[in-house]
């Protein structure tokens, strides 16, 4: 039998990460176990955009949540994290779109969220790039972006300094009961193991169903001040919450560094990483309708990355029914780096007993298990 922690986390990325952070003010022995890099697998293939998502009362509750722990911790974040208050600009695409513009800006602001609503006029004076008569937009100045893998690796040295311990190069093979079994036949024992493997979830956790959605991603070459805020399109949630094989939506981002990354797509091809060159041209030609110039861009690179997704499109936080000693905290689907602090901090005060800032049960892995 190998060593005895306190908490195993298997999983290195942004959620991983946050778990460990959590955990270990709580706990002495804590032990992250990731097999690659950290923070190199969906969390660097994720645009780092923190945003309150209203498509759910659950959805919202954990983003806003996680926001205001983000805001509490941008202040010790160090210069690699990149945090940016862009706020978010929500584009109508027509007079169609443009009609529910004052609903959602009624809603942020009734749950206590700045929100306003911009005119073409103001629209255009705000992004300059953006297509000309647009009907207009909702701005959202609390939202934010980070870079994410610096984030997690951030959030995981703060864990380290407070005695976490790391294994890189290692992957667990098999979780129950409180043993950890890596590929090498190490045998681990905790009081409590925490499945952060995100779309490797469910082959850690089989009566877990979390699925890889495949999404591509753009970034340009540096051109400061040609994107202000996170720009997306309001259509945007109905592109995300389609479960067909494919999909697209415009989402734009205004890195530190002055590039644009642009998303965003979506598909279910298993874990296919190629790069789909007709996909990548239907993403363009969707964020030209919003920025006519962005094709005259020049290009510096493209790539793929997997998000975990469940059925119900919400994460699964908390306790696995069949095991007291294994917790999940998975399934993020496009949220993980916004929602990653939250879960953490869910994760924590599930091991230690306390009650939750919000509503935990809309996340149990009851609604994610396999029939």
């Amino acid at each position: 039998m190998g060593q005895n922690f306190d908490a195993i986390v298997v999983g290195g990325g942004i959620v991983g990460c946050a778990c460990a952070y959590f955990l270990s003010r709580d706990l002495k022995r804590v032990l992250l176990i990731e097999r690659g890099p950290i923070g190199g697998g969906s969390t660097a293939a994720g645009m780092g955009h923190v945003v309150v998502m209203d498509d759910s009362p659950a959805q919202f509750a954990l983003t806003n949540y996680s926001q205001q722990l983000w805001m509490e911790l941008y202040p010790q974040l160090n210069h690699a994290c990149e945090p940016r208050m862009t706020g978010t600009m929500w584009v109508a695409a027509d007079e169609e779109e443009f009609s529910h513009v004052e609903g959602k800006r009624d809603f942020y602001v009734k749950n206590g969220l700045p929100a306003e609503v911009l005119d073409t006029k103001s629209l255009e004076e705000a992004e300059p790039s953006l297509r000309k008569g647009l009907p207009g937009g909702l701005r959202i100045p609390q939202d934010s972006v980070i870079y994410p893998m610096a984030a997690a690796q951030w959030l995981l040295g703060q864990a380290q300094l407070r005695g976490c311990t790391v294994m890189l190069g290692q992957s667990v093979t098999k979780a129950k009961n409180g043993e950890a079994t890596l590929q090498d036949g190490t045998v681990l024992s905790a009081r409590y193991i925490v499945n952060s493997a995100g779309d490797h979830a469910s082959s850690l956790t089989p009566e877990i169903k979390i699925e890889p959605r495949k999404g591509h991603l753009i970034i340009t070459d540096r051109y400061p001040g040609y994107v202000n805020h996170q720009l997306v399109e309001l259509g945007y949630l109905k592109s995300a919450h389609e479960m067909s094989q494919e999909s697209v939506a415009f989402n734009a981002q205004p890195r530190a560094t002055g590039q644009i990354l642009l998303g965003s797509s979506r598909q279910f091809v298993g874990w296919n990483d190629e790069i789909d060159r007709a996909l990548i041209a239907k993403m363009v030609k969707r964020a030209e309708e919003y920025l006519p110039s962005i094709s005259q861009l020049s290009v510096i690179r493209t790539w793929v990355g997997f998000r975990a997704t469940t059925s119900n499109k919400l994460p699964l936080i908390g306790f696995l029914p069949s095991d007291p000693k294994m917790l999940v905290a998975a399934g993020h689907e496009g949220l993980g780096i916004t929602t990653s602090v939250a879960t953490g901090m869910l994760i924590a005060d599930l091991v230690a007993g306390r009650p939750s800032k919000i509503d935990r049960s809309p996340f149990a892995p009851t609604s994610g298990v396999a029939a």
